[in-house]
């Protein structure tokens, strides 16, 4: 992704430079708290020790010796805060028994993801490591220096003979100390102005392949607190009636019967819908199926998707509503070319489906202050919609930032706050009398919109009398997902670039290559999806590539290779995972047939090979070899478990997978209907991790996009099926 925001001007320069360090004592731990942000005192220069609100720091370091990690990136489970957390550990000397790692509260002054501009407190885009592995790494480092100075000023010895390890500091006369003991004198130390990081070579923690993630044991006895956990004396509940239509709204509403059943409190109409407030959510789900709704379809979206597809397909025969990119002259190459080869593909709505639907809390306190429970993958504006929709200051509101079973770009939803709004509607209807928790349900959760949007793609390729790729024409049709969502990143021409990412950014050599978009207008609201413009745009690419190769009667191998001029890591992952199957080599049962693509996303480089047979016409994936280059590896094993979970979540989507609408009303509302991959159907995977001095990248989205091209270049190998319009099971 930001490799084509960069082309187009959009991506902003991620120096840790921009902001300073801060060090002060926590009030509410006695400790030294190191935080990091916009408006701090210049390093060194501080005449008294500041006290910070340990809400806004990046490490606190108690009295009793623990030591809590403020994560800025939100953990849906991809392992943000096992990587954050071994960056502190790695640089600070802590041991793994004394850490806590817990979600930052909204405040992008401190935790601004500078990937995104800068601008707004987000995770999002795999950018969890990429932005903030120096700035997690030098906060540990700067504790850990005051610390020893501290310590050597306590102990009345050179600073340079403390050693420091496992939460402890030593010196070789026998004298030693925790952490806690140091952290209030650490607290007048000046802060360093620079900071040392340690070499590779003094690793112990990053890249150790033996590590287990410091959040397994909860997850496992079933203490790890989700948003779903949150529990206050007298706590409300609510659930929602939405329209079944996008852009319907509520004429009227009949709640007579449900105000008079056992337990229920309220029921309210909101801006989207009408919502029910009981005392336990029981009693909420029976007096909602008791309230009759009337709604307003005036300004709803009325088409089905059936309807949408055909016109896309109209619109893909046109020509684009903004190029992308225009490098020598298609048309020309096109005019000449000795085999013109055209192809179509289609790509349906997809749901994000998380194991855990939407859902958040609202209280506010006698202060005033509105605290707001959940899993947010942008915080601050969050924060913003929260304190509009309940009629207070945004400084009113504190987020604070849940652990969620999945997001997969769900929990970011900048356009309006989704149902953190909600929540803090809700709670103001109530006049704030007690705290609320809104709970979606699955059905809520499914037909609520924020898909993937559906495509339309067309191709052409120009061959030449020898075979060689000479022209390519490539025009995508859907909707904008920035458009609605985050503005300000559409280029000048109003390009959406996540719309052509992985498609205008390909990194093969053809020499007259054209891309463009059509923007189409839906009223079906749209987000982004796990791996986001590369889902469908790497699907069309890498598939439409094996069809020029047969074409041209190339290997499919040997002619990306051929492409790839000065693309080493594209090359370095393709032969790596080529090898590791057994590509041209290897002999493979009867009916099976290997397939394989490589894309690079979130600056992270990923190619895999799909081992395939056809049985009672579907496709069924045995085994799936990857290779992954995202730079240096932080945590092996979280690579590991990454690119697994990501070829089952894109399996998944290219197999049967799809949103429908039916005169604009959504079909799927359960696992039933909807169906992501089951466990029966996930392939043995093999995932190989390039060794690199690369500056670490994202690893939660790009193993994604190669799996759909290569399970259909394995079926196409295998019967000559070639896979356009997805899902590939019609009735999933």
């Amino acid at each position: 992704m930001m490799n084509i925001m960069r082309k187009y001007g959009l991506e902003p320069a991620m120096e840790t430079s921009r902001r300073q360090f801060i060090v002060g004592a926590a009030a509410v731990t006695g400790g030294l708290v190191v935080g990091f942000g916009a408006g701090a005192a210049t390093p060194g220069k501080q005449k008294e020790a500041p006290t910070i609100d340990p809400f806004d720091a990046y490490i606190q370091i108690s009295a009793d010796n623990k030591v809590t990690i403020l994560s800025s990136q939100f953990d849906m489970g991809q392992g943000s805060y096992h990587g954050i957390a071994t960056l502190v550990i790695e640089e600070l000397g802590a041991s793994w028994d004394q850490i806590t790692v817990q979600g930052a509260s909204g405040n992008k002054a401190y935790y601004a993801n500078l990937a995104f501009g800068g601008t707004f407190q987000g995770s999002g885009g795999s950018t969890s490591i990429t932005s903030f592995y120096t700035r997690y790494r030098t906060a540990g480092a700067t504790a850990r220096t005051m610390l020893s100075e501290a310590a050597a000023k306590a102990w009345g010895v050179p600073v340079t003979e403390i050693s420091v390890a496992e939460g402890r500091l030593a010196h070789k006369s026998g004298k030693s100390a925790t952490f806690g003991d140091m952290a209030g004198a650490a607290v007048n130390v000046p802060v360093p102005k620079n900071v040392t990081l340690k070499a590779p070579s003094e690793w112990t923690e990053i890249g150790r392949v033996d590590a287990r993630r410091h959040d397994t044991a909860s997850k496992t006895d079933g203490t790890h607190d989700f948003t779903i956990d949150v529990k206050l004396p007298g706590m409300l509940t609510a659930v929602m009636i939405h329209p079944p239509r996008f852009g319907g709204t509520v004429k009227s509403f009949d709640a007579a019967k449900a105000k008079s059943m056992p337990g229920v409190v309220d029921v309210v109409a909101l801006p989207r819908g009408v919502a029910v407030v009981a005392q336990n959510t029981w009693a909420a789900l029976q007096a909602r199926d008791a309230v009759t709704v009337q709604w307003d379809d005036s300004e709803a979206e009325m088409r089905g998707t059936d309807q949408i597809i055909a016109e896309y397909k109209t619109l893909a025969t046109g020509k684009p509503g903004i190029i992308a990119v225009d490098t020598g002259d298609a048309d020309e190459a096109f005019a000449g070319a000795a085999k013109v080869l055209e192809a179509e593909y289609t790509f349906p709505y997809l749901a994000h489906a998380a194991m855990e639907p939407l859902n958040a809390v609202a209280h506010r306190n006698a202060d005033g202050i509105l605290d707001i429970w959940g899993g947010h993958q942008m915080p601050d504006i969050y924060q913003d919609h929260a304190a509009k929709a309940a009629g207070v200051k945004p400084e009113q509101v504190r987020m604070n930032i849940m652990k969620t079973g999945g997001g997969f770009g769900r929990r970011a939803c900048p356009a309006d706050g989704d149902i953190t709004a909600e929540v803090a509607s809700i709670a103001k209807a109530i006049g704030f009398t007690a705290p609320v928790k809104l709970q979606w349900t699955r059905e809520n959760d499914m037909r609520g919109g924020r898909y993937r949007p559906a495509y339309v793609h067309r191709l052409k390729a120009g061959l030449d009398a020898v075979g060689n790729l000479v022209a390519w024409d490539h025009h995508i049709v859907g909707q904008s997902i920035i458009k609605d969502t985050l503005p300000f990143l559409l280029a000048k021409n109003g390009l959406d670039f996540m719309s052509v990412e992985g498609a205008a950014n390909m990194p093969y050599t053809i020499p007259n290559f054209r891309v463009g978009v059509t923007n189409a207008e839906v009223g079906v609201p749209v987000l982004w999806w796990r791996s986001v413009g590369s889902t469908h745009n790497a699907y069309a690419t890498e598939v439409f590539l094996d069809e020029v190769a047969r074409a041209a009667g190339k290997d499919p191998l040997a002619m990306r290779l051929e492409l790839l001029k000065d693309k080493p890591r594209h090359v370095g992952v393709l032969k790596l995972a080529a090898e590791k199957a057994g590509w041209g080599v290897k002999t493979i049962p009867k009916g099976h047939a290997l397939g394989l693509s490589v894309h690079e996303s979130f600056h992270s480089y990923v190619a895999e090979v799909a081992e395939v047979s056809v049985e009672e016409g579907l496709p069924k994936v045995h085994r799936v070899v990857a290779a992954v280059d995202c730079g240096i590896p932080i945590n092996p094993n979280v690579i590991e478990a990454q690119v697994q979970g990501s070829i089952g979540f894109g399996l998944g989507a290219i197999l049967a997978e799809k949103v429908t609408m039916t005169a604009g009303v959504v079909d799927q509302g359960n696992y039933d209907t909807y169906t992501p991959l089951r466990m029966n159907a996930m392939p043995d995977v093999d995932v190989h991790i390039v060794a690199s001095d690369a500056s670490p990248t994202g690893i939660g989205e790009p193993a994604v996009p190669p799996i759909g091209p290569a399970v259909a270049n394995a079926v196409a190998a295998a019967t000559g099926k070639v896979y356009r319009d997805l899902p590939m099971i019609k009735d999933g």
